[in-house]
């Protein structure tokens, strides 16, 4: 059995993260930090944990070794004292961008910031598994993933493995909860709701990890809030190199995703749900990808469906710890989802 903590255990990832991990038969939650909730309950932050734990917060100081560490921090908090992090456990998963990315170039070009501990970049594997598994069943540190770049890197991954994308234009539209549990002026409930508003037309952060993942292809990258809690939908556009038939590209993508446990390929003659759809994933590590071709202007426009908080977080998180730490890839995250909701 290991144990495992939680470092920043407070905000949605942290709930997640504990929802899946309390009642995981291979592990036992140890310590959960906080210094603002210190010696409260977990409930008392996460009510959809009552009846199932009686931890209660402890004060960052407080924390002590344990087999497997989750960061849950805001970004740049991580890397700043990662060295006492890895002297607390031997394996460590991320869930902040602080080493999602390769190099510190990178770090000063999309995020504007110097990377206090760029000699511990290279020690991290990138947390998507459908991408990373190979490398995630020896790894030691773990990186999260950006919800965004996940919906993105799947909806685009068996096309780009096939080397036949030329240009992707992609729009992501995301929930609320993406902004974290701490609200802003444009989180603010008035000024969010029925709102849909372009927040990030161009230059979003997540664009350079679906560039890191999928190779060097032209790539337009927008995002846009919308009304809803939970759920990211990606719609790219991608222009071929290449005259490929509806029939080939389906191939691609079956053989892509024909063993993957998450990931699910939607694409119905009809109905309702005959494409992606994040409200029927709420709550679910599955991911939903499609397509649709049209074969006089060769594009291809390609769809998926996350639950931000899940398959592009604390889901994603959990199923690289089951990797890394040889237990059945799907345990703890075989809940199917509700319908409706």
């Amino acid at each position: 059995m290991k144990t495992i903590s939680i470092v920043g255990g407070t905000g949605y990832t942290g709930g997640e993260l504990l929802r899946l991990l309390i009642p995981h038969p291979e592990v036992t939650v140890q310590q959960v930090t906080s210094r603002g909730q210190a010696k409260r309950f977990l409930r008392t932050v996460h009510p959809n944990l009552r009846g199932q734990t009686n931890l209660k917060f402890v004060d960052p100081a407080d924390l002590k070794p344990c087999d497997i560490l989750f960061l849950c921090m805001p970004h740049g908090k991580s890397a700043a004292d990662i060295e006492k992090y890895a002297g607390m456990a031997d394996q460590i998963i991320d869930l902040s961008a602080d080493f999602r990315l390769s190099s510190p170039d990178q770090y000063l070009q999309w995020y504007d910031w110097e990377h206090p501990t760029a000699d511990w970049l290279g020690k991290f594997v990138y947390g998507l598994a459908e991408t990373q598994r190979d490398a995630l069943r020896s790894a030691n540190y773990v990186s999260g993933v950006g919800c965004n770049a996940t919906a993105t890197n799947l909806a685009l991954l068996p096309l780009a493995k096939a080397g036949v994308i030329d240009k992707a234009i992609v729009e992501v539209k995301v929930g609320s909860s993406e902004s974290g549990n701490s609200h802003t002026a444009g989180s603010h409930h008035p000024v969010r709701s029925g709102a849909m508003r372009s927040f990030a037309p161009t230059g979003h952060r997540h664009q350079a990890e679906i560039l890191q993942e999928l190779g060097d292809f032209e790539l337009h990258f927008s995002a846009t809030a919308v009304e809803m809690v939970r759920g990211v939908l990606c719609t790219g556009h991608v222009f071929l190199n290449k005259a490929m038939t509806e029939k080939e590209v389906w191939s691609l993508f079956r053989e892509t995703y024909k063993e993957e446990p998450f990931v699910r390929v939607v694409k119905e003659r009809r109905g309702l749900y005959r494409y992606p759809e994040p409200k029927i994933l709420a709550g679910t590590n599955f991911a939903e990808v499609g397509f649709e071709y049209d074969e006089s202007s060769g594009r291809v426009v390609v769809m998926s469906a996350i639950d931000n908080l899940m398959k592009g977080a604390a889901g994603s998180a959990v199923q690289c710890m089951n990797l890394m730490c040889g237990f059945e890839e799907t345990l703890g995250l075989e809940f199917m989802g509700l319908h409706p909701i």
